[in-house]
């Protein structure tokens, strides 16, 4: 059984990288959305909230749900609180994902879609066969963002600022998709489809 070609989506916010993923997954590719996975590993009866339990009993709730705010309350006050949770979390994240594309290697499907918001960000870029990154104009993006409930430009700006620019996420890029219209970026997901079906045939 041979594992399927792995494509990571990612973009900045406000570029369109949710509604891609989802034309991906109406073109018949299966799609891990990363922050899907986060949530569903933090809810009630997770793995997340017993392993964090040990470090910050007052951010896992009944169940083990995690508590989100608790986990911000700890970060601000202790700085080294981030890197104890992602040391739990990210192993999880990974495990998740690797399951994903086990399953999907069993139906026979010809690739995955990764959808990691910040692929580059954290390095798995490198793990990854094709990158698509997702991008349009500033000024769209930026509407986009902001009239999004309340959403502030201080937040959006705090957002960006720890995201890698567009233009350089572009240029990492195996195929940028414009999302300008639903036309063209489904236009662009059919191409890249296509593209991987031709592959895995040829294979």
């Amino acid at each position: 059984m041979s594992r399927p070609r792995l494509i990571g989506l990612t973009g900045s916010i406000g570029m369109g990288k949710s509604t891609t993923a989802a034309m991906f997954a109406e073109a018949g590719l299966p799609v891990w959305d990363a922050d899907a996975a986060v949530h569903r590993l933090y809810r009630a009866g997770g793995p997340v909230g017993p392993a964090l339990a040990p470090l910050c009993p007052d951010a896992v709730g009944p169940g083990g749900a995690v508590d989100r705010a608790a986990l911000k309350a700890w970060i601000a006050r202790d700085p080294a609180a981030l890197s104890r949770i992602e040391a739990v979390v990210h192993p999880l994240v990974t495990a998740d994902r690797a399951q994903f594309i086990a399953q999907a290697a069993e139906r026979g499907a010809p690739a995955v879609v990764l959808d990691i918001p910040l692929l580059f960000e954290t390095g798995a870029d490198e793990g990854v066969d094709r990158i698509v990154v997702v991008s349009a104009p500033a000024a769209v993006q930026r509407a986009r963002v902001l009239a999004r409930p309340g959403m502030t430009e201080a937040q959006f700006e705090t957002i960006l600022a720890r995201q890698m620019p567009d233009a350089e996420k572009r240029a990492r890029a195996d195929d940028v998709i414009e999302t300008l219209t639903l036309e063209a970026a489904r236009a662009a997901v059919a191409g890249i489809v296509a593209q991987e079906r031709e592959r895995a045939a040829d294979a």
